[in-house]
């Protein structure tokens, strides 16, 4: 089906394709839809992991305190410190820190109190061999192993219960999307729908899906790539898997370059296609191998380090500068009639819509709230005090407030207004992958703000090294790169022949 064709299409069956996806998932259980972000499996792992080590330990310092011996301290802390160290070691190989374990708290419980049992054992055997631990025995190790025990248990009662309800909310499971419905599809989803532990399947897509049934191996054939791309946007699809016949090379390309514009996991079933795409990486997803060709740029530990940086940095920031914020707010007022704050709409993470804060530059009655007509020197519409605000871009502190919001962070790609242009041109059609730079929250201040490329665009030009220092910054971001972004910033970013 032709993209022109899909795109008409895609009006009519978008909602009813949502309800399709819903009603088609008796493979799945018939899940209910997400409520929040997925959870992560790596994270939670990890941090049941780390929650053991700290207990453990803190256990053993308890143990140690109550101890009245006349058993050096010292010694007895060498052993609650490499009791710790075996303990972690025997926990992950008895399977308590494996996602998979976690939601039943009956094998959750048993297999983290056979890996503490099995460190006691050790520990114990130790005692007939080495000198120094037969030494420090007593009590307090019966102790330390007894809190460790109601640690344990505790610890993953609690976890049972938040795992049922981020079940009850669809936060639970991967979800995934396939893109094909010929014979490798087919092949895929019969071996999908045959493994218990395998993704929830959200939905098939092809771009020939008017010319095909309904159902392809009991999923719904929901629409084109084009629908897909759209689904993404209002639904929470983790993976998409492409399982497209090699001999469809142009539609692989295609295909890749318009998921390469949403917040998702793109694997590719293996084909001579594959053979082309250089090195690469490999996922395991439902017992089967794919080839990771498009990553999410923050996902597991890097998303939450993202999140914490902005909201510890945001929060600091905002109780720094709070004075400069009154004053600022009482010159705009005292300038001109209107509102201290310009609301408008940007769009943001997944291309959605937010409302950024700005402190108001322009007259009230003349403010353009969609963007449509970008400020240029000497504009006419700039309050005194505005336009200093704008070169100074002090005019953009009040985002801050979005960056607590969770609407923002500090650092990343700029958020435009849905209908600002470069010269005569929307920038989705001025720049071929522009909705790229939305798999990441929109910044106050970015790579391309820094290295000069803000104000005007008058020009494709301008406009396309905008987006292509965003893209660099989204495939190489680090809290480094953003302290980075910040120093810059404040050296020399607030200012500049493109500021006004």
């Amino acid at each position: 089906m032709k993209q022109g064709s899909s795109a008409r299409a895609a009006a009519t069956t978008l909602d009813q394709a949502i309800d399709d996806s819903r009603r088609g998932a008796e493979i799945d259980g018939d899940s209910p839809p997400r409520r929040g972000r997925s959870v992560s499996e790596a994270v939670v792992s990890q941090s049941v992991a780390m929650f053991d080590a700290v207990a453990i330990l803190s256990a053993g310092a308890i143990a140690m305190s109550w101890d009245r011996s006349a058993v050096d301290w010292r010694l007895e802390g060498l052993i609650v410190l490499l009791g710790t160290l075996l303990a972690s070691h025997l926990l992950r190989l008895a399977g308590a820190h494996r996602f998979a374990n976690l939601a039943d708290v009956g094998s959750s419980v048993g297999r983290a109190l056979l890996g503490w049992l099995l460190t006691l054992a050790v520990l114990f055997a130790a005692t007939y061999v080495l000198e120094p631990v037969t030494a420090a025995d007593g009590p307090w190790v019966m102790l330390w192993f007894s809190l460790g025990v109601v640690a344990l248990i505790v610890s993953r009662s609690l976890l049972s219960r938040q795992m049922r309800s981020w079940s009850r909310a669809g936060r639970l499971g991967e979800v995934v999307a396939i893109v094909g419905a010929g014979s490798i599809a087919q092949r895929l989803l019969r071996h999908l729908n045959g493994t218990p532990t395998g993704p929830r399947i959200f939905g098939v897509y092809d771009d020939e899906f008017e010319h095909m049934p309904r159902r392809c191996m009991g999923h719904a054939i929901l629409g084109s790539v084009d629908d897909l791309v759209e689904m993404a946007r209002r639904n929470a699809i983790d993976t998409v898997i492409v399982a497209l016949p090699p001999t469809s090379e142009h539609a692989l390309v295609e295909t890749l370059n318009k998921l390469s514009a949403i917040p998702v996991d793109v694997r590719l079933c293996p084909s001579e296609f594959a053979l082309r795409l250089g090195t690469l990486e490999a996922s395991h997803i439902g017992g089967h191998t794919f080839l990771n060709v498009i990553d999410r740029p923050l996902r597991d530990w890097r998303w939450i380090a993202k999140a914490i940086e902005d909201r510890l940095l945001a929060a600091a920031i905002l109780l720094a500068i709070s004075p400069a914020l009154l004053v600022i707010a009482i010159l705009v007022r005292l300038d001109s009639p209107g509102p201290i704050l310009f609301r408008q709409k940007r769009h943001g993470f997944n291309n959605e819509l937010i409302e950024m804060l700005k402190f108001r530059t322009m007259y009230h009655e003349m403010s353009d709230v969609k963007g449509e007509q970008l400020t240029r020197r000497d504009d006419p519409r700039i309050t005194r005090i505005g336009a200093f605000l704008r070169r100074t871009s002090l005019d953009e502190l009040p985002q801050f407030l979005n960056v607590l919001r969770g609407d923002m962070s500090i650092v990343g790609p700029r958020p435009h207004a849905p209908a600002a242009k470069a010269g005569a041109l929307l920038y989705t059609e001025a720049v071929k992958h522009y909705d790229a730079r939305h798999r990441v929250k929109p910044g106050i201040t970015g790579w391309a703000q820094v290295n000069g490329w803000r104000g005007e665009t008058n020009t494709l030009e301008q406009i396309r090294k905008r987006v292509e220092h965003d893209l660099y910054y989204i495939e190489h971001w680090s809290i480094a790169l953003d302290l980075q972004i910040i120093a810059r910033t404040i050296a020399t970013g607030f200012t500049g022949r493109n500021a006004f």
